[in-house]
């Protein structure tokens, strides 16, 4: 209304008597001019002064904050091989014409599952007993110690040594194999040591010894024992220093078979007290089995009962099931009872069929540790070899694996007998079951051979 009234006074010239009709008029609302607010249209007019509209005053928008990103519990990726088993047609596959040795093509065709692993296994089947005692097969071997400069180089995290084959040198084999890889801490050597004791031969408490690695913020436990060597009474200069599974005589050294020792329960519930998570590797089972033994089974569940958390065998040299080991005090285990060969160059078929096992722990809420079953599986291998010389060619995915490759592989000349793909997919599914995943799907890799070439594609 105010507004409306200046407006007019200004533009017609009215009477004084107007003006003072306008002002008594305003003081109804005000008695003093000064009294408006400052800037108002109305006192502008009436004292003569430039109309000056305030601009209003902008009310802030109320900050809203930003909903902070999920963070993702801390995980580890464990991958696991089998029997890294040096025949000599393996070993003279490394041999170059000048007398020197390479094996870092072992390792080639899985290199980028080794590199994607935060902890990468591998049981080294064979003792590097020193290159200067010669080189042999079975059935006492002796491998280059380039095999172990191609695992550095390869970069595995864990080398197992307790195998029955560790005493095949005797005691300057085992002597040499220790020494070899103290040259190489950047890798945890598991099975065989110098013996746990003081320099006056007081035994270490066992939270001093048990071997752990940490990666991710998640510390594992491992730990490799061995159901023996390849006789029946443990030697003298091997007592303390290679882990054994099995419980032996302690004044004779006679080796119970069918008993677990009980310093591998005790050591498996101290490293329980210390790691987020224990990881047992037992180099167990009758050979060319592919089901696990009573023996197995009653280990497995005892280490269980101890707290083991993850089991991985070796030895048999074929592949067995995977399964959940339930112990009677309620802890549970997921049981690898074997990932069968790695490399070799055995003559039955099932023997080239292998299991790269693929383990993810994850980081709880409150603060434990347990594997995560959506990214854990078994990854099925293919060895290739050919025959004439025999030599080592090549690993392959099963599931990239095609029969025109398997109609070259050496087995047919040095096995007598042929490979075939749709074989070792049964015995793949009827021994690993429900745990064989999709190699790309299980870690997130690419398959060279799905790669798309070009904008269409392959």
């Amino acid at each position: 209304m105010l507004k409306h009234l200046s407006k007019r006074l200004c533009t017609a010239g009215a009477a004084l008597f107007l003006l003072c009709s306008a002002a008594l008029a305003g003081c109804t609302e005000s008695k003093d001019p000064d009294s408006l607010p400052s800037g108002s249209s109305a006192a502008s007019a009436i004292i003569g002064e430039p109309i000056v509209t305030a601009a209003p005053i902008e009310t802030p928008e109320p900050t809203i904050a930003p909903t902070p990103e999920p963070t993702q519990a801390p995980e580890l990726t464990l991958m696991a091989l089998g029997d890294n088993l040096m025949h000599m047609g393996i070993v003279h596959t490394g041999e170059n014409k000048d007398g020197t040795r390479n094996y870092d093509f072992l390792f080639e065709d899985i290199k980028d599952f080794i590199d994607l692993a935060d902890v990468s296994v591998i049981n080294q089947e064979t003792i590097f007993g020193g290159n200067e005692l010669g080189f042999s097969g079975y059935p006492y071997f002796n491998s280059p110690t380039e095999v172990g400069d191609a695992i550095v180089n390869a970069g595995f995290d864990v080398v197992l040594q307790a195998t029955n084959h560790t005493l095949d040198q005797k005691q300057s084999g085992v002597e040499h194999c220790i020494n070899y890889w103290k040259q190489h801490p950047e890798i945890l050597m598991v099975g065989l040591h110098d013996r746990h004791e003081t320099e006056d031969g007081t035994p270490l408490p066992m939270e001093d010894y048990i071997p752990l690695i940490t990666k991710n913020g998640i510390t594992l436990a491992i730990l490799n024992y061995t159901y023996g060597p390849n006789f029946e009474t443990l030697p003298a200069y091997a007592r303390g220093r290679m882990d054994v599974l099995c419980n032996w005589d302690e004044k004779n050294g006679h080796l119970n078979f069918t008993e677990i020792h009980p310093k591998v329960l005790e050591e498996i519930a101290a490293a329980d007290k210390i790691a987020d998570a224990v990881v047992v590797f037992p180099h167990w089972g009758a050979e060319y089995s592919t089901t696990p033994s009573k023996y197995q089974k009653n280990f497995a569940k005892q280490m269980t009962e101890a707290g083991a958390d993850l089991i991985i065998g070796a030895h048999p040299h074929v592949t067995q099931p995977v399964e959940w080991v339930k112990a009677d005090n309620g802890n549970e285990c997921l049981c690898y009872y074997s990932l069968g060969n790695y490399v070799s160059t055995q003559q039955d078929p099932i023997s080239m069929l292998e299991n790269m096992a693929w383990v993810t722990f994850r980081m709880q809420d409150d603060g434990t540790v347990a594997i995560d079953g959506e990214k854990t599986g078994s990854i099925p291998l293919v060895c290739q070899y050919s025959a004439g010389p025999l030599r080592f060619k090549a690993i392959y995915l099963l599931e990239e694996y095609q029969q025109e490759v398997a109609d070259k592989h050496g087995i047919r000349s040095w096995g007598h007998k042929n490979l075939y793909v749709t074989d070792l997919k049964k015995w793949a599914d009827e021994i690993m079951g429900d745990s064989v995943k999709p190699a790309y799907d299980l870690t997130g890799l690419r398959s060279p051979i799905l790669e798309p070439q070009g904008p269409e594609g392959p």
